[in-house]
């Protein structure tokens, strides 16, 4: 159970604060990838990104950093680690969830902290059906100002 959800167009968001950790779910409607980014400073660049997909019953998910507004990288490849923790995942019915806890201050030069109290700039996106890929372009990207604390959208 999360304290909180933003549904966002097709997608939702829900998440807790769990002590010095964010535990996050992710629904889109694809049977391909579905990500979360947290604070850009524009479009995608400087975002702490979390991407994922279920291929055959099995999660995957990994930690992206920003790169630059159209671009992101996995931050063990750009002198960051992975952050993230994978709590699960399912597909079914065309749709697509992940479930995965980070720190809310990992200490990772790529990942940012985040600061639940004040408004956090979230991300939500979704890739192409049947395409498990990280490499492709999203379907559909949506961005809000939320309060992680309170759960207010701004």
């Amino acid at each position: 159970d999360y304290n909180h959800t933003l549904k966002e167009g097709d997608m939702s968001f829900s998440w807790s604060i769990d002590g010095e950790n964010l535990a996050a779910m992710v629904t889109g409607p694809t049977t391909g990838w579905v990500s979360v980014g947290f604070n850009p400073t524009s479009r995608m660049k400087d975002a702490n990104i979390i991407i994922g997909y279920v291929k055959n019953g099995k999660v995957k998910i990994i930690d992206e950093f920003g790169t630059s507004p159209f671009q992101h990288k996995p931050d063990s490849k750009i002198g960051g680690k992975d952050d993230v923790t994978i709590i699960g995942g399912k597909e079914e019915n065309n749709s697509t969830t992940i479930e995965f806890s980070i720190p809310l201050n990992s200490g990772d030069v790529k990942d940012g902290i985040i600061e639940p109290g004040t408004d956090t700039i979230v991300i939500l996106a979704y890739g192409p059906s049947d395409k498990d890929s990280f490499k492709l372009k999203h379907k559909k990207a949506y961005t809000r100002a939320v309060n992680l604390t309170t759960g207010a959208v701004n």
